[in-house]
């Protein structure tokens, strides 16, 4: 088993190390833990409904998106395999704490307060985007024009306490009326009730809504720019620090050698990709 400089693991894990993973070397399958490496696989939690993504193939119903094509380029690129296991989002940090999987790889976003549950390799960034029914782009001129008005977004996600915060933030003091979140099952029951009249806008991840869009051209609009940035990260268990650096370390050498960049440009996400790896950067 290969080990690393103990000031360079350290400084992984704090997030703080954002440049020099590379210089770690070669990834193989000894940076990994023991066990994983026997096994040959590494187990990842998923969850197909978040495209691009996660999702299905609807001709062949095979597993794709975005993460099946990192994850397995990224157990490639540590000699393994990458072992996908459906998991119910409410489900994936208890997973992951217990053992049941590896990995959460499955668009969850790094966030402060999910870094008690576990520590997140962090692979893309985003940001909570405000939209609306193209046909009414002449009613909301502008982000302000939303106060006082509905709109929804899942309750799975931190949009709801976003979207609160922002009304708070912006129009509260331009003395319009606040925003009434209504929390939906999923990012897909937010867009039924926008099409449905139940809200007058929705609230989706900057790095899912072109996806939307391009599904249906001319139906939707964004309204302004995302209200924040945000990461998206791979979660993994606090205590497991070797799977966690090996992560980091492979996913730097694939930043470099540009296998990153193609996966995201094959998504059309080239906008949302990170320069540098970090651990546990999220707010």
């Amino acid at each position: 088993m290969r080990k690393i400089g103990l000031a360079v693991g350290l400084a992984l894990l704090t997030g703080v190390a954002q440049v020099g993973i590379a210089q770690l070397g070669v990834a193989h399958a000894g940076d990994l833990p023991a066990a994983i490496a026997k096994r040959g696989t590494i187990i990842a939690a998923i969850v197909p409904n978040y495209p691009p993504i996660d999702m299905r193939d609807p001709a062949t119903n095979a597993l794709t998106g975005l993460d099946v094509d990192l994850g397995n380029a990224l157990a490639a690129k540590l000699g393994v395999k990458m072992k996908w296991q459906e998991t119910s989002f409410d489900q994936m940090l208890a997973a992951v704490d217990t053992g049941r999987v590896d990995i959460i790889l499955s668009g969850m976003s790094d966030l402060a307060s999910r870094h008690n549950a576990a520590s997140f390799v962090d692979y893309m960034k985003s940001g909570p985007q405000f939209y609306i029914l193209a046909a009414n782009k002449a009613k909301y001129p502008n982000l302000l024009a939303i106060c006082g008005h509905t709109v929804g977004a899942s309750r799975r996600t931190s949009f709801v306490k976003e979207i609160a915060a922002w009304s708070v933030a912006h129009c509260t003091p331009a003395s319009r009326k606040p925003i009434k979140v209504i929390g939906t099952e999923g990012s897909a029951d937010a867009r039924l009730q926008l099409e449905q009249g139940r809200v007058d806008a929705a609230m989706q991840g900057s790095e899912t809504l072109p996806y939307v869009m391009g599904k249906e051209p001319g139906k939707y609009a964004p309204l302004g720019k995302p209200i924040s940035s945000q990461l998206t990260g791979i979660g993994v268990s606090k205590k497991d620090t070797q799977l966690q650096t090996a992560l980091a370390g492979a996913l730097q050498q694939m930043v470099a050698d540009g296998t990153y960049g193609k996966i995201l440009a094959k998504w059309h996400l080239s906008g949302d990709a990170i320069d540098k790896v970090t651990i546990n950067a999220g707010k």
